[in-house]
């Protein structure tokens, strides 16, 4: 490159900065090996001649075009693909083709205009896929000016249009050689093609580039000793542009502009692809959110449920009292004085009517409640795996950040294989009967706790029944003590009524500890159950807000990058 002004080369030295940084986060957000080569290219190429890239389908008569342009016959021409590597031509002694890498040829030729810029001749754009890749990776992005060269008799066909969509990726400056007019024997003929080809051009460049019309057979002619025929080549037009380009500060201008569209177009590429992790992100978020409140729901709800449901096993001691009390009043009559003073008959009668089968009923109300919890335990584990396995299948065949963070996919499906797993081993081992009698074995033991009943390996209708037992001999015997004689008119009523009131007391009290302790261990299970769903889908959790941190560093970094790219193409574009 030509001597740089101060400015110019501390402009040259913050695009190195620049483009350099973009490829260091390029390099930590995964990209594509493809693409950091690319950057780096483009870099380089700031610092190498004016790059010159001839692209087009086969048989647009690219070799005769830069044999024209060389004014010599240097490369092989032919109706069938004459190039199938892709050659490099640079200035020096010429010698034997050497191969620079697989695929790549570089000629060298003593021809002056090869001082001033290196051309790159490819294979077609129909010819063989990888080398159509291989071209659009590693050259198209380094290319300070595309010729793009498209037959006159057939110009725009579909696979020229789809490698023009590729070239506009990149920001490219394309110009377009309309080849072999000697075709036309018509002037109008001609101008009807070149209308057709700028039409599409501006519609797949978005933007109108330079098209000229040129016959390379007769330009090389001209050029070989034919001079009457350089006019009708259509050739001046076209090198007095080339020759323009290659002026001091338009080849500035070029230079400095290609690296700068190539990082234009990788950080929109990498910008659009977090841009789109972002939003399976935020819908996961959106998800676990969605978990949590279902959680939350979960267990309000059946707090409610519980309530109601418990208020079926406390009708049960409400019966009782409405037994007790119409015992006593059958019994604390003067008329069955003798009755009262009969301890073990009371009890024994008391127990038969008043206690009934108030154990059996407690225990089965008792183990219906206890069997709802544990099979809503099991549906609600089931309900929430469920969720986040119909959320993975909606994204199976997604690539989701493909090229930033290349292990976003794998360690986000392995997470959720991994709840899938787990969910399916506590579904497959759950024990609902051993779930179920570890809940009534911790109630049991909360009641006995509260009433200060020593038990051992028995149930909860049998405590029941020795609570019950044991306040009906507090109940019955209350006049055993007390004599005949001063039993008087008023006095068996006052035992009658504290009767009653004792045993609505202890009732209440029984009532109140099993309600409780059924309470303690209900909303213990429930947060027990929660607890393990919660840490089972914990992992899941903190990769989703760790991706979504480093998600948004790369889009806030992207965008900065952007920003500058942007402004310092516009300083460039303004010279």
């Amino acid at each position: 490159m030509r001597i740089l002004t101060p400015s110019q080369e501390d402009l040259l030295s913050r695009e190195r900065s620049l483009l350099n940084d973009l490829r260091l986060k390029l390099l930590g957000y995964d990209a594509s090996q493809e693409d950091v080569t690319s950057l780096g290219h483009s870099i380089s190429q700031l610092d190498d001649l004016f790059l010159l890239v001839i692209v087009g389908e086969f048989n647009a008569g690219k070799s005769a075009f830069i044999n024209a342009l060389l004014g010599q016959k240097l490369l092989r021409e032919g109706v069938t693909p004459t190039t199938s590597q892709i050659n490099i031509l640079r200035y020096g002694e010429k010698g034997a083709p050497s191969l620079v890498e697989e695929g790549h040829t570089l000629l060298l030729y003593p021809v002056e205009l090869l001082s001033e810029l290196s051309i790159v001749d490819t294979p077609g754009t129909n010819a063989v896929i990888r080398q159509h890749e291989e071209l659009t990776t590693h050259f198209i992005p380094r290319a300070d000016l595309v010729l793009f060269v498209t037959s006159a008799d057939r110009p725009f066909t579909e696979s020229e249009r789809v490698f023009m969509e590729q070239i506009r990726a990149w920001g490219k400056k394309v110009v377009i050689i309309l080849n072999k007019t000697d075709l036309f024997q018509e002037k109008s003929e001609l101008e009807q093609v070149v209308e057709f080809v700028q039409q599409n051009a501006q519609v797949l460049l978005n933007s109108t580039p330079q098209i000229f019309p040129v016959s390379s057979r007769l330009a090389l002619r001209a050029k070989m000793g034919e001079p009457q025929l350089w006019q009708d080549s259509g050739f001046e037009a076209l090198e007095t542009y080339i020759h323009n380009s290659l002026d001091q500060a338009e080849q500035v201008r070029l230079k400095f502009l290609n690296p700068l569209g190539v990082g234009a177009h990788l950080t929109g590429k990498y910008y659009a692809k977090a841009e789109a992790q972002r939003q399976i992100l935020q819908e996961d978020i959106s998800m676990l959110q969605n978990v949590e409140r279902q959680q939350e729901v979960y267990r309000n709800d059946m707090r409610k449920d519980f309530d109601f449901r418990m208020a079926d096993v406390e009708n049960i001691f409400y019966e009782m009292e409405q037994r007790g009390d119409a015992f006593f009043e059958d019994r604390f009559r003067l008329v069955k004085v003798m009755d009262l003073l009969k301890k073990e008959r009371m009890r024994s009668d008391f127990t038969r009517e008043v206690v009934a089968d108030l154990p059996e009923q407690v225990e089965t109300r008792v183990n219906a409640l206890i069997d709802w919890l544990v099979g809503c335990d099991l549906q609600q584990w089931k309900a929430v795996t469920s969720y986040l396995a119909d959320r993975q299948r909606e994204h199976k065949e997604k690539l989701i950040g493909e090229g930033i963070n290349s292990h976003f996919t794998y360690d986000r499906e392995r997470l959720l294989d991994a709840i899938g797993r787990e969910a399916e081993q506590v579904v497959a081992g759950f024990d609902k009967h051993a779930e179920a009698a570890a809940i009534a074995e911790n109630a049991k033991n909360a009641v006995a706790a509260s009433a200060a009943v020593e038990v051992g390996a028995i149930g909860l209708g049998t405590l029941v029944t020795v609570l019950a037992t044991t306040m009906s001999a507090d109940v019955t015997g209350i006049l055993a003590a007390g004599a005949v004689a001063a039993l008087g008119l008023f006095i068996i009523p006052a035992k009658r009524r504290k009767a009653k009131s004792e045993l609505h007391q202890k009732l209440s009290n029984l009532r109140a500890e099993l309600v409780d302790s059924l309470r303690q261990e209900f909303i213990k299970e429930i947060d027990l159950s929660l607890k393990r769903i919660e840490e089972a889908i914990s992992p899941y959790t903190r990769f989703v807000r760790s991706e979504s941190a480093h998600n948004e560093k790369i889009l806030d970094e992207l965008k900065s990058s952007q920003l500058a790219i942007n402004q310092m193409r516009s300083q460039i574009e303004s010279w």
